[in-house]
């Protein structure tokens, strides 16, 4: 009976962990980074209990069945999530190189009396 308990608390606390993915992801759509890291940082506890608890449960098969379930079901979620904060960043470091250029364009027609004939590089 004692193992059918922990086995239910890990499922609840494995769904915690699934809902946190589904509301980060949530957070990323609406691009509010700053409280989807604060929520990915408390996450971490969790994470540690579930492994914890797994190395010492011995899990039936069924409960197998049901546990790997849930982790495929998390691991879709946060590979979604990883996707997006990928596509983000990559939006970020594009728009990071054209402001750059866009920076030395300025800075290149800007009167400035020590840059008088200097060339400016923009091939990078």
């Amino acid at each position: 009976m004692q193992d059918q308990a922990q086995f239910e608390q890990l499922i609840m606390q494995y769904t915690q962990i699934k809902n946190g993915s589904e509301e980060i992801a949530r957070l990323l759509d609406n691009e509010d980074f700053d409280n989807a890291m604060a929520m990915i940082k408390q996450r971490e506890p969790l994470f540690l209990n579930c492994k914890c608890m797994r190395k010492y449960l011995e899990l039936t098969p069924k409960q197998q069945v049901e546990l790997d379930k849930l982790l495929d079901e998390i691991r879709e979620l946060e590979l979604k999530n990883i996707k997006s904060l990928e596509n983000n960043m990559n939006e970020v470091r594009q728009l990071l190189k054209t402001n750059k250029k866009i920076e030395k364009l300025h800075n290149t027609y800007s009167y400035n009396e020590n840059l008088k004939g200097s060339i400016a590089n923009f091939t990078e």
